[in-house]
């Protein structure tokens, strides 16, 4: 069974995006963080196959856990997806420089969502 952690500050975002990946019929162990901290003691504890992540968090911002965590070398493949509302251009050239394997832009497009995830998960 895969491990996905699920990094949003808000619950209900979190709760949104467990429901899109339900409906994917994939099954899952999900793990929630609320900011890029609390995730980063997340995936130095526990096995993560998936992190899906949010840029605008306190105390740690999606894109600086995404710098911290691709510089720890066996960390270096994890699948990380940035699910967010920064829609632009430049924020999605920044997530890819800095390691993220794909970019989700918020309101999630269920399909868009499925086609990505599919990809990473099958």
């Amino acid at each position: 069974m895969k491990t996905v952690l699920v990094v949003d500050d808000s619950r209900i975002m979190r709760n949104i995006v467990k429901n899109y990946f339900s409906d994917m019929s994939i099954p899952c162990q999900y793990l929630e963080a609320a900011d890029g901290n609390e995730a980063l003691e997340t995936i130095l504890k526990q096995r993560i196959d998936l992190v899906l992540l949010d840029w605008n968090m306190p105390k740690l911002s999606g894109i600086d856990f995404l710098k911290k965590v691709r510089g720890i070398e066996k960390f270096r493949k994890l699948p990380i997806i940035m699910v967010t509302s920064e829609a632009a251009k430049y924020n999605v050239i920044e997530a890819l420089k800095m390691g993220a394997t794909d970019y989700i832009v918020k309101p999630i497009n269920g399909k868009l969502f499925r086609d990505k995830l599919s990809k990473i998960l099958i």
